[in-house]
């Protein structure tokens, strides 16, 4: 059966970190933060097309892949509840219920992450202090009645 796991979690919280593991282990990964920076968007939030196309061609690698059994790891903040339910509808036709990783990590440690960040690269774009706090903030913790949940405890460091 084809996994897809939602790597789950504010900016700065480890999703990367946590989706290259997977990605080690054979699963393919999804990061909008890598198509931007390939496209040239350096920074952070993405203008809204931009951001739309990200997503629109994200999906549909997605569906390409869950469709030859290839397993998944998507790499993306899913912020809220809504995104995260659109993305299960999205993988419903397909048989597949998606497995939500979140990276349960405090606060001061997201913020001084982000804090440290020198925008070398895709997994290293630096966002204001304020659009940082306003994303931990804003983030809406996945719950068990979503379906199948992870919770991995961010490192302290």
């Amino acid at each position: 059966m084809t996994q897809v796991i939602f790597m789950c979690g504010p900016a700065g919280s480890g999703k990367t970190t946590a989706s290259l593991a997977l990605e080690a282990a054979a699963f393919t990964r999804l990061s909008i933060d890598e198509e931007a920076w390939r496209d040239g968007h350096h920074e952070h939030p993405l203008p809204d097309d931009v951001a739309e196309q990200m997503r629109a061609r994200l999906r549909g690698r997605l569906v390409d892949l869950v469709a030859s059994g290839t397993d998944v790891v998507l790499d993306f903040a899913f912020w809220s509840r809504a995104v995260r339910d659109d993305y299960r509808r999205l993988l419903a036709p397909y048989g597949v219920a998606p497995e939500t990783y979140y990276l349960a990590t405090p606060r001061e440690v997201v913020l001084a992450r982000l804090d440290a960040r020198k925008n070398a690269g895709p997994n290293e774009i630096v966002l204001p202090r304020a659009v940082a706090e306003a994303y931990f903030d804003g983030f809406e913790v996945p719950t068990p009645d979503e379906g199948p949940l992870r919770i991995l405890t961010g490192s302290a460091t």
